[in-house]
Parts: structure tokens; sequence; C-alpha cells
């Protein structure tokens, strides 16, 4: 996919890695990360997490070959609320890409948007110089807390703010301009842009071709293959719908949130809170299923 749309940068998760783990296109990069777990020794949970870190690595670094931009990599969905175990995990990919030859400037290290994520970004960024995307990100707050700890980029959710909005409401379709995914980036752009805060706005999970048309402007868009398909068979003008002008234009107005403010605008927004921790447990238990198959494969 990434040969034939050609895009700038790519991203990876433990859920798209687990899939492409069990496809035989790709068992040479988990035997490989299988073998530099057992070389590295020690017991086996530090094998597997080893090989993990390694199969994260491997599989970035086989995109970075395809792409001229740079390639996300997740830090464990586990770690959510251990800042200094997320700086760590940053710290440990940050090396294996090292050692296969790949520089920082490459990767942008993905964290979850939590109150602990966010300051693990704000120090990997200032202190090491790790550019971080920080993702499952669904309110304002997360976003106004990104944009203050200086983060290179973020990655605001549209398609999953739109499925809690349609289970949970008696609204089952929008049109793209009022659809919630949409409206939230969109304020979020506008915000960033009208203070002048420099970490890029990266549109995400989008459920539908609407949805993507109707950011147009935003500064990137994360888009799937199969929208991407859809795309490329549509022959229509597009104006952008957001730009700096305009945002520069808007009447929000700019705020401050320490930790205490943080939580509670965050918990203010019901949707953010059950999507936030939702996605940290599907990506927690794709991680687990993934370590389950490297298992087999450091016990063998």
């Amino acid at each position: 996919a990434i040969d034939e749309y050609k895009p700038l940068d790519a991203t990876t998760n433990p859920s798209l890695i687990l899939a492409a783990a069990q496809m035989p296109a790709y068992q040479e990069l988990v035997d490989d990360a299988v073998a530099y777990g057992k070389k590295l020794g020690g017991s086996e949970e530090e094998q597997i997490k080893n090989a993990c870190d390694k199969l994260f690595v491997l599989f970035g670094a086989e995109i970075l070959k395809r792409i001229p931009g740079r390639v996300s990599t997740e830090v464990d969905a586990r770690l959510s609320f251990d800042k200094e175990g997320m700086i760590q995990r940053a710290r440990r990919l940050i090396d294996l890409y090292k050692e296969a030859g790949i520089g920082k400037d490459r990767i942008l290290i993905k964290l979850s948007s939590t109150w602990e994520g966010i300051q693990a970004g704000k120090v990997l960024e200032a202190e090491y110089g790790i550019h971080c995307n920080m993702t499952l990100l669904f309110s304002f707050a997360q976003a106004v807390a990104c944009a203050e700890a200086g983060v290179t980029l973020i990655s605001p959710f549209v398609g999953r703010i739109l499925d809690w909005y349609v289970a949970n409401g008696d609204k089952k379709t929008y049109e793209p301009a009022e659809d919630p995914g949409v409206k939230s980036v969109t304020k979020i752009y506008n915000y960033y842009k009208k203070f002048g805060y420099k970490t890029i706005v990266m549109g995400a999970s989008f459920r539908n071709t609407g949805e993507i048309k109707a950011l147009t402007g935003c500064d990137y868009l994360t888009i799937s293959p199969k929208l991407l398909a859809e795309l490329s068979k549509e022959y229509v003008k597009l104006t952008p719908t957001l730009s700096v002008k305009e945002a520069q234009a808007c009447e929000l107005e700019k705020i401050h949130l320490d930790e205490k403010a943080f939580r509670w605008h965050h918990n203010e927004d019901q949707m953010a809170v059950e999507k936030l921790s939702d996605g940290i447990r599907k990506f927690a238990a794709d991680a687990i299923k993934l370590e389950r198959m490297l298992k087999v494969g450091v016990l063998s």
C-alpha cells in the first residue's frame, strides 16, 4: 500500500503490527525479532519485551525504506500512566533505531495522551530531542496540554469520536461538516493556529472520505489504504476548509491547564474519557496478543 500511494510519512500501532506479524510475508521480521530477544538473554519476560521492541523497530525500518519522511512507533499502551516508564521505553526504541542506522529525526514516538504521556512527551522533546506523536487524543483539554508541552505532533481522532456519538445518541448519520470528530479537529486546528503553537495537527482515524475532505487544509492527515483507494478514484477540486487566516479570526480564548485543570476539563468530556480508556485497553490487549505470539518463538 505504501509503494502504491507514496505517502510522506507512515504510522504504526500495536493493532497494525499484530495484524502484519501474522502475515506470511513478514515472517522473517518476526524470526529476526525473536532471535534478537534470545540473543540478549535474561528472563523469558525480558526476552519477549526485547523481541517486541525489536519487531516494532524492524517494521519501522522497512517502512522507512519506502517513504521520505518519518515513521511513528508506539510505546506500550500499558505504560500510559507511567511517565518515567514511557520515557525509558521511548529512549530504548530510539536506541534500537540507531543500532539499525536510523537517526531520531526520522522517528516519531507515539505516546498515549494521558497527563503522564503528555508530560513524558514534554521531557523527551526538551531533554532528549526525541520527536513525539501524541495519540488517542479525543478532548480539547488533551490538545491544549499537548500544545503547552511543546510536542512535535498530535493525532486527534475523528472516526472514533463519530463512533461514540452514533452509539450513544439518537442521531445515526452526520453530514461531514457536522461530524463531531471533524468539529473536534477543526477546533483544535483553529486554536493552535490562532495562538501560534508549532505542534503539527494530524487528523487521524477516519471512517469515510467525507470526513477527510471536510478537513482539507489541516497540517497532516493520516489515511488508511482503503480510504486512499476511494479518494484516488475521485476527480473533484477541493478548497481548504481549514486555514491559518480563518483560524486567527476565530473567537477561541487561550487557556492554561495545570494537572488539576487538565484532569477536570478532560473528565467533563464523557466521550473523551470513555474513548481514551477504551483505546488504551484495546492497544494493550493487542500488545499482549503480540507477546504471546513472540513467546512461542522464544520458547521454541
